[in-house]
């Protein structure tokens, strides 16, 4: 596995397998990884030649400097468990490659991200697609792989890129889960057991409420019971649970096409978001 820390570096490799015809893959993360993470480097084999990774706790997308402090930084254990899985190259750039003196540009995606996460973040999904359209044009991959759990932002990156023209094809992948139904996250280790026991009224709320909105009933009633069963459940503020067109993000009232159920609520400090799927048939 090839530790890239120039974006120079990171050219050439790619020129070098673009001549071999042989097609790339990338997996952004932040760091802090966990096997959520893994799994979207071993499905980006399913789909490309090559996979990179990249490591970057990107700034921008943070609205509280205290949260960005407190972000773990656990490179030498991110770089074991990545060769474990037999990532080709992981980049790693500094803040200063990704944002040089100067820079003065931010790319906005307007509709899909303005509720939601964008309404309780404010500029959030300004940093997601600017560092994003920053990381797919410097590594020019075939396909760009990002995990299902993060469900608006996976729908932002896909505007972005559409919008932009950007020759990569944008994948998700199903959120992975904790045996008990808990979706894996890099926040989950800020939980005592206490609350990790008690955060797994969050998918199960969610698993409720998609069945009986798939059984017929009314979605009204069956959102605020999905609210209350968090708060019954120990969670102290429940920001949204929502049935969404899968897409647009915009609310429904009543079931229609594809549709997700989302969600976002705190459990002692710390914040969780979580999405299912819900279908019809």
């Amino acid at each position: 596995m090839q530790i890239l820390r120039e974006i120079s570096d990171l050219a050439s490799l790619r020129e070098e397998w673009r001549r071999a015809g042989e097609e790339v893959a990338l997996v952004p993360t932040m760091g802090a990884l966990h096997q959520g993470h893994l799994d979207l480097v071993t499905a980006s084999r399913r789909v490309a030649d090559r996979v990179i990774a990249t490591i970057f706790v990107n700034p921008s997308q943070f609205n509280d400097p205290a949260d960005l402090a407190a972000y773990p930084r656990t490179e030498d254990a991110d770089l074991e468990q990545l060769e474990r899985v037999s990532c080709d190259a992981v980049w790693i750039p500094t803040v200063e490659q990704i944002y040089p003196q100067g820079f003065a540009t931010t790319v906005s995606v307007a509709g899909v991200s303005a509720r939601w996460e964008g309404a309780h973040r404010p500029g959030h999904f300004d940093g997601v697609a600017t560092v994003v359209a920053k990381l797919l044009v410097a590594a020019m991959p075939d396909a760009a792989v990002f995990g299902e759990k993060d469900w608006q932002q996976l729908q932002v990156i896909k505007r972005m890129a559409a919008d932009l023209g950007l020759p990569v094809r944008v994948l998700g992948h199903p959120t992975v889960r904790e045996n008990d139904g808990l979706a894996l996250s890099s926040r989950n280790r800020r939980l005592s057991p206490v609350e990790r026991e008690l955060a797994l009224a969050l998918p199960r709320a969610l698993e409720e409420a998609a069945r009986r909105i798939a059984s017929g009933d009314a979605v009204g009633p069956v959102l605020a019971a999905a609210k209350q069963a968090l708060v019954d459940g120990g969670f102290l503020k429940v920001d949204y649970v929502a049935l969404v067109d899968a897409a647009t993000l915009e609310p429904l009232d009543e079931p229609s096409g594809d549709m997700r159920l989302i969600a976002a609520a705190t459990i002692g400090s710390t914040r969780l978001i979580d999405n299912v799927a819900v279908s019809l048939d």
